[in-house]
């Protein structure tokens, strides 16, 4: 009896399910070990990039200053605004009524990001929210990408773009642009040690990271006439040059002063101006009342000193001398003498201590393995980002599902009516990328239902997902019912089923079982898919985790928020793998026989 239930124990525990728990297991002791255990290196965590850091920072004109000319002449300043009294809001063409719904960036820190509370602010923002409080308006900052801002505005999808955006007459062909609230260098970030002096230093065979879309990828191509390596954000661009991946940066100069750290080994060498104009918000050509409003509200900021107070709490920097924000006839900003502050701040600092250079283990371990940046990263990872990840995920695989089975059975009909339709579909659905078919839905339809979705594109993100997933789910689908074999069919008619009874009771239950590994790898790529709904524009609170973990990378300068991002997919992926194999096992061999249990038949024996 006693082997019988050692027999029946190992059976009842799969090896499966065994290293399913072991999984889980090592995860949790991980996470716990992470957010509460002894870190196996004290390291402190990098400042927060989004936040004032006041005359602390206070940076005079660059003196490092290229040849290069300065930006183009000045040709569509106003000369005066309205004042804001006299503006009526009701006809500023918003998408909602007393609201300005805003595009913004979340990882170009100190001009504009999300800070450690998980807000939208930065110089830019905080300047928008003065003035939409001057005119009476409430405000909304959706996260996107600078590469689809201006298209997005221009398509009403968001009322302003606030990212920092140097005007360029070509950018004025897409969208209008209020007065400038900013101005611009471009500087140019090398390693210490290299021979990357200058802008002069740059030739073809030289690597240069910029962002792609920005002013600085066309300054790089158009202007010096070389090819750069052009990236989706700033944090990922510089995170390049540290792992020297590239050889230099083109970066806004606010962008660049901000990301620059001691130890990183690497330097502002040279700084020029923009080559066009200002930095200003884009409106919609459609909204020309919106656009007169911003620059009324800007020239009452600039008039009552809140200018001054927000740029010198986040970007305290020397004007360069003939340039004042607003209008012509916006008043100068009355800013402390950031000059003199500046060198008083540098005096005060003493000459800079020489560090030592990090060997690449070392830098690689700083930029991977920063334990506070672990601690300071899950619990925003897993209350925002695993929420909304689970949520587009789980939307989405449902309804790609369903639409997926549909697809299959059109797919095998024998009408070329349904058959045909479902191919199509599934050939362009299959063939397109997938960010391509988030951007159609989101800012093709949502236009369309904006009365329904509120114009907040988050539901419509997980439609496009499963609109993707359905064509993937129903050949898979499809390549499983075909498996099965044709005497099921016959046999099932044999007995009376209808061919509809016959697929719906005995074949398609057989196909989708042999299919579940391939289904939950299918539910796998649409978890970490979900990461592309950020490029349609959400609110702080909807991204999920990549966005989360890209946006803690931006605040601190470190990739360790991204590998806490990716230690979240692993616990999430891992154990879904496992456990669909142990179920698929299960229904193809059935439940272990207990023989211990079995009853013996009775011993019969006879009476001589």
């Amino acid at each position: 009896m006693s082997n019988h239930r050692s027999l029946r124990g190992r059976v009842a525990a799969p090896r499966a399910v065994r290293l399913v728990a072991l999984v889980l297991t090592a995860a949790i002791v991980g996470l716990l070990t992470i957010l509460g255990g002894p870190a196996p290196r004290a390291q402190a965590a990098p400042a927060d990039s989004c936040a004032p850091a006041g005359l602390a920072s206070a940076s005079a004109a660059p003196v490092n200053l290229a040849a290069a000319a300065q930006g183009g002449e000045d040709r569509y300043t106003t000369a005066t605004t309205t004042p804001v009294e006299q503006i009526d809001v009701s006809r500023l063409e918003l998408l909602a009524p007393g609201k300005i719904s805003v595009g913004t960036l979340s990882d170009a820190g100190p001009s504009i990001c999300v800070n450690s509370a998980g807000d939208f602010t930065g110089f830019d923002n905080e300047l928008l929210k003065a003035v939409a409080a001057k005119l009476g308006l409430q405000i909304e900052f959706n996260g996107t990408e600078f590469a689809g801002l201006l298209s997005q505005v221009a398509n009403n999808r968001f009322d302003v773009g606030s990212s920092s955006i140097t005007t360029t007459d070509d950018r004025r062909k897409t969208v209008d642009f209020t007065n400038g609230y900013d101005f611009g260098y471009f500087s140019l970030v090398a390693p210490t040690s290299g021979s990357i002096k200058s802008f002069g230093d740059l030739s073809a065979s030289t690597r240069i990271a910029v962002v792609q879309g920005t002013v600085q990828d066309d300054y790089v191509v158009n202007t010096l006439g070389l090819d750069p390596v052009k990236f989706p954000d700033y944090a990922t661009a510089y995170a390049n040059l540290k792992s020297g991946q590239v050889d230099a940066w083109v970066a806004p100069s606010q962008q660049a002063e901000g990301a620059v750290r001691e130890g990183d080994g690497t330097a502002i060498v040279e700084n020029t101006f923009s080559v066009n104009n200002f930095v200003a918000w884009a409106v919609g050509k459609n909204k020309p009342n919106l656009t007169a409003a911003l620059n009324s509200g800007l020239d009452a900021i600039i008039a009552d000193g809140t200018y001054a107070k927000l740029y010198t709490d986040w970007v305290p920097r020397e004007l360069p001398e003939g340039w004042k924000p607003g209008s012509k006839a916006a008043p100068t900003p009355e800013l402390p003498d950031i000059a003199a502050i500046a060198a008083a701040n540098a005096e005060n600092a003493g000459p800079a201590e020489s560090t030592a250079p990090k060997s690449t283990l070392q830098q690689l371990g700083d930029t991977f393995v920063n334990w506070d940046l672990y601690k300071e990263s899950f619990p925003e990872l897993i209350k925002t980002g695993l929420v909304n990840t689970l949520i587009l995920s789980v939307v989405s695989g449902v309804l790609g599902t369903i639409l997926g089975m549909i697809l299959a059975i059109c797919g095998i009909s024998r009408s070329r009516w349904l058959r045909w339709p479902a191919r199509v579909y599934t050939d362009i659905f299959r063939g397109l990328p997938a960010v391509v078919v988030i951007l159609i839905v989101g800012l093709g339809v949502g236009p369309v239902v904006k009365g329904i979705t509120g114009n907040n594109p988050y539901w419509l993100g997980a439609v496009a997902l499963a609109l993707l997933a359905a064509a993937y789910i129903g050949e898979i689908f499809r390549s499983g019912i075909q498996s099965v074999d044709d005497g099921q069919l016959e046999a099932s008619r044999a007995i009376g089923f209808s061919y509809r009874q016959s697929m719906r009771l005995v074949v398609v239950p057989q196909g989708v079982r042999r299919v579940l590994p391939a289904l939950m790898n299918q539910f796998i790529s649409l978890i970490k898919d979900s990461s592309l709904v950020y490029f349609l524009g959400l609110l702080a609170s909807q991204r999920e985790l990549f966005a989360v973990g890209r946006d803690l990378n931006a605040q601190t300068g470190n990739l360790s928020p991204l590998v806490a991002a990716g230690i979240m997919y692993l616990i999430l992926t891992i154990p879904l793998t496992h456990l669909v194999n142990y179920i698929d096992r299960r229904l193809r061999t059935g439940r272990p026989t207990d023989v211990a249990d079995d009853p013996l038949p009775a011993t019969v024996v006879e009476k001589g």
